[in-house]
């Protein structure tokens, strides 16, 4: 396995294990992100599905696919939810806590992008060639 593949193989994973903690353990997630629970169950509902389940199955997506595509994918979502925080921190204000989590996703999607894009540039311009 060259390091390239195992970089994806551990961003996949990591993608699924944030997910599974969204999905799995949403008071956790929601306490952790400072959301509160207001007396109905679709706050979870909302945390297992949009911060759990979709990452979950996005990073076995990607796992299953094992092509560039598919783990530059995991970097556009991961660099939706740095877009997402970075925005949140003009609007909203900041907090440590906000700025790690930035930097985290944009890391991520960083270099999710940059192994992958190159590599589906690659295999375009060599499809061209035929």
């Amino acid at each position: 396995m060259d390091w390239i593949t195992f970089i994806n193989i551990g961003i996949a994973l990591l993608t699924i294990f944030f997910g599974a903690l969204g999905w799995l353990a949403p008071r956790y997630t929601m306490q952790t992100v400072d959301l509160q629970d207001g007396g109905s169950t679709m706050g979870r509902s909302e945390v297992r599905a949009a911060s759990g389940a979709l990452f979950v199955v996005a990073g076995i997506g990607a796992l299953w696919l094992a092509n560039p595509v598919a783990y530059a994918m995991l970097g556009f979502i991961w660099a939706g939810g740095a877009l997402g925080r970075v925005t949140s921190l003009i609007a909203d204000g900041t907090t440590r806590l906000k700025w790690i989590f930035f930097g985290s996703e944009l890391a991520v999607a960083a270099v999710a992008l940059t192994l992958n894009l190159g590599a589906i540039s690659a295999a375009n311009l060599a499809m061209r060639a035929l």
